[in-house]
Formats: C-alpha cells, sequence, structure tokens
C-alpha cells in the first residue's frame, strides 16, 4: 500500500490535478493510488517532489503492514 491519496488529500489536488502536476493521465494517479499500477522511478520522485515527501515515505510499506 501506498500512501499517494493520503498525501494529495493533504495537500487538497483532485486526482486531475495532481496528474497535471507530475504530467500523466489522471486515470493513472486512480491506478497508483488503488495498487494495480507501479509508477517509474521517474514518475514516483515527481510525485513526492509534487506532495512534499521522499520516497520511503510516499512507498515504503508500514511496518504494521509487513
Amino acid at each position: 500500500m501506498n500512501h499517494v491519496r493520503e498525501y494529495r488529500r493533504a495537500k487538497k489536488l483532485s486526482q486531475m490535478a495532481l496528474a497535471e502536476k507530475v504530467g500523466v493521465a489522471r486515470q493513472t494517479i486512480n491506478l497508483i493510488e488503488n495498487d494495480k499500477y507501479n509508477p517509474s522511478l521517474d514518475l514516483c520522485l515527481k510525485l513526492a517532489w509534487v506532495l512534499d515527501t521522499d520516497l520511503n515515505t510516499l512507498f515504503w510499506r508500514d511496518k504494521e503492514e509487513s
């Protein structure tokens, strides 16, 4: 599970707004948030930058989830 949805909502961004900021389709953001698409490293970095966090926080599993 990733935390893209949480961080997107905290920044008060719609899926469309986030998609525009990172250069992908809204559907791609939806798929990422629902763990149905593994984004490239480049896209992960863009998401982390736009959402003001780091890759580990955004994509790494929580200890409880392991």
